[in-house]
């Protein structure tokens, strides 16, 4: 039964107003008149005996709770057949929900603080003796205080978790459908790491501005999660994976703790952890909380009115928002066309100075198609036209090497990068013998080399799952190899040039494939083979260059280590890596003759390159960056000279650099860096000939595609423009 506004319950607490309702029943303003402060009433109408014996039996451990981020709980009232009330203090200030309803996507700062802040509180309330659940964690239910200050309220649906073994039987339950982990449908156990997949989702709703899709759904795989960078592209990839590892449909695939589950979020963004209570956010401005009058509800013996609260907005965490995404969108839109139409008259102003005061420079024909610059009829500007002529027909036969080479343009002409079918007659050799006589120059720089000229690579282009396409660089057409119902990613090739191997199921750019499998598959698409698996998952796979074996990493002892399968025996695999506890390996690549396998170990919270002998002896650290770089995805030169692989910040944001190191001389543990002029490069791939590099990365930084460059970094070719990411390039061996 609702309560009416100015009932006195208990004799002592006056309604002033609902502050929302919910199946389990209302929360309501309140004012204590026997203390004069406004504290806040939380009701639960269920009220058998089981239920009341178990509600206070709750509300006595919850009023002994005290943390900076928790509201304190300090009466409880049981009024027979009516309900069952906690009193709680009163937070003042606006919830997430309107936060993110007011500024659309959080920045991701702000999001890595409400985290830490709600981890530091429900690692207090699970190490509590017996361990408490939140159970409703959502937006709705993280308020922030005028000074910045955040709090996890709402604690109606909160359970006392007994042990392991017994199940829940008493105790309000509710789900609340994008929130709510599979385990808290119907009768399923509920434990810590329901609260941290319910965190996970806040923090999803809070960068995306989308509620997740639901995890019952998931689990019965009606629905996928959509990866978060997909919704919003800015936030970190380290982050986006920690947020989705708590977001795992099964629990064991979770972080296990929400300690744990801090550290993840601060390592995102490189925060250095603050004692609980020390994360705090922008306050909210003053009107995002309208004030109200309660001098109707305060004792009149009061001489001083205590400070007026907050409401909070009704509970609508079932709906979608208010369009938070299309806000956020509105406002990029805007700033897009406010900085083309800056831009356009720049550039405008800029021609029109250049015209007038150095008319030399323009051409004759850009001159002559400007309306407001009249030529002078006595002056003739000289311009250059290509002719048969000019273009040098006693070109020398040579041998092609690893080498780019370019006619020399005269100052009007134009140079377009032109793509040409890579055949045998243009594959770098060393036999003196092969040669060949280069057509007369077009007026491009037209590279040569790149083994066959086809390129495999993992892409969502059709809008869904990724899946596998191969594309021939000669006539730029791609052809989808895989169609796996849960998507596949990271092909790699056999040294034949004949099959692929690669994982499924695959969602997207993940840091770690949770029960994915390896396969392999014929380049045309037939003959699709699984490999035996088991649970944890097996990803970045490697064909040895005997194509006898297969490396990769496995999360099947718990975590990830390094193993080899032999062709001969797909059901037996070898573990060549045994680490310690919390130092892991992954990411395996092979020498050239197949006797090293390069590999990144994770350690001090960082990635570092190591390399072992094929069958896990003698493994050496050879690159030694330190504690605020992290080294991954290394990979061999054609010839096993060289070894390159990626480099980003470990204690703050920057893009990734691409290094190399040498492959034999171990003397020297510093990386070089390659003097690219690039924005983002990654997943770095050596041609078959060594001429060309084939990388994911992006012209602005922020969509994925496909490029290949030559060593120098002067010819560039991007191979895809599909909106959607294109990653995991590797380059077809030579048949």
């Amino acid at each position: 039964m609702t309560l009416e506004k100015n009932v006195l319950l208990h004799n002592r607490y006056r309604i002033v107003e609902i502050l929302g309702q919910g199946g389990m029943g209302s929360v309501y303003r309140a004012v204590d008149e026997n203390l004069g402060v406004v504290i806040a009433l939380k009701e639960n109408l269920f009220t058998t005996d089981e239920y009341s014996r178990q509600f206070r039996l709750e509300a006595v451990i919850l009023a002994n709770l005290r943390h900076p981020n928790l509201p304190r709980v300090s009466d409880h009232i049981v009024l027979g057949d009516q309900g069952q009330y906690l009193v709680m203090d009163f937070i003042e200030g606006e919830d997430l929900r309107y936060r993110m309803e007011r500024m659309g996507m959080l920045p991701e700062e702000d999001a890595v603080h409400i985290g830490a802040a709600i981890c530091d509180a429900l690692a207090y309330l699970h190490t509590r003796k017996p361990p408490i659940l939140h159970r409703d964690i959502k937006p709705g239910n993280v308020k922030i205080t005028p000074d910045g200050h955040i709090f996890l309220v709402d604690f109606g649906l909160a359970k006392v978790y007994q042990n392991a073994t017994q199940a829940t039987t008493t105790g309000a339950r509710a789900m609340t459908p994008g929130y709510s982990p599979p385990e808290q449908y119907g009768t399923a156990r509920t434990d810590p790491r329901t609260d941290i997949y319910s965190l996970g989702a806040t923090l999803y709703a809070a960068l995306s501005g989308v509620i997740p899709e639901d995890g019952l759904a998931r689990a019965m795989d009606n629905a996928q999660l959509t990866p978060l960078r997909k919704r919003n592209s800015k936030v970190s990839r380290r982050l986006a994976a920690a947020i989705e590892k708590a977001m795992a449909v099964d629990p064991s695939d979770r972080f296990q703790d929400a300690e744990e589950f801090k550290k993840a979020l601060l390592g995102a963004k490189s925060k250095t952890q603050q004692v609980a209570g020390g994360y705090t956010v922008v306050p909210p401005p003053q009107e995002s909380f309208p004030q109200k009058d309660l001098s109707d509800s305060v004792p009149k013996q009061e001489s001083k009115t205590p400070p007026p609260p907050i409401p909070i907005v009704m509970d609508r965490e079932e709906h979608i928002f208010v369009s938070p995404l299309k806000k956020q969108k509105e406002r990029e839109r805007k700033r897009r066309n406010a900085l083309v139409r800056f831009t356009f008259i720049l550039l405008l102003l800029l021609i029109i100075g250049v015209s007038i005061f150095a008319p030399g420079i323009l051409p004759a024909n850009v001159r002559a198609a400007l309306p407001f610059l009249a030529l002078p009829a006595n002056t003739a500007t000289p311009s250059y036209t290509p002719a048969p002529s000019a273009i040098p027909t006693d070109l020398p036969t040579q041998t092609l090497t690893a080498t780019f080479t370019s006619t020399p343009k005269p100052p009007t002409v134009t140079l377009t990068p032109t793509k040409v079918a890579l055949s045998t007659a243009t594959l770098a050799t060393t036999d003196p013998s092969l040669t060949t006589t280069p057509v007369a120059p077009i007026l491009s720089s037209t590279p040569v080399g790149g083994g066959t000229g086809q390129i495999a690579y993992a892409s969502s282009r059709t809008g869904g799952l990724p899946q596998i396409y191969l594309v021939d660089l000669a006539t730029d057409s791609a052809t989808q190899i895989t169609d796996m119902l849960e998507g596949a990613c990271q092909p790699s090739w056999s040294p034949d040039g004949a099959r692929l191997v690669f994982i499924s199921p695959c969602k997207g750019m993940d840091e770690i494939y949770y029960n994915a499998s390896l396969y392999i598959i014929n380049a045309d698409g037939s003959g699709l083979i699984q490999i035996e698996t088991v649970p944890g998952g097996d990803f970045d796979p490697a064909w040895s260059p005997d194509g006898k074996a297969i490396a990769f990493t496995s999360l099947r002892t718990g975590q990830m280590e390094i193993f080899t399968v032999g062709l001969d025996d797909l059901i037996s695999p070898t573990q060549i890596t045994k680490n310690a506890t919390r130092i892991e390996s992954r990411q395996p690549a092979w020498s050239a003759d197949g006797t090293q396998i390069v590999y990144t170990v994770k350690r001090f919270g960082v990635n570092q390159i190591w390399l072992m002998k094929a069958d896990g002896s003698e493994p050496t650290q050879i690159v030694r960056s330190g504690v605020v770089k992290t080294d991954y995805l290394p990979t061999w030169s054609p010839d096993g000279t060289m070894i390159l692989f990626n480099q980003r910040c470990a204690t703050k944001f920057c893009l990734p650099y691409l290094m190399s190191i040498s492959a034999t001389d171990h003397s020297v543990e510093e990386a070089t860096p390659l003097e690219f002029n690039i924005i983002t490069i990654e997943n770095a791939d050596y041609s078959p000939d060594g001429t060309l590099i084939a990388y994911e990365g992006g012209e602005s930084g922020t969509n994925n595609d496909i490029f290949y460059v030559d060593l120098t970094s002067k010819n560039r070719v991007r191979i895809t423009t599909d909106p959607n990411p294109d990653f995991n390039p590797v380059w077809r061996p030579i048949p």
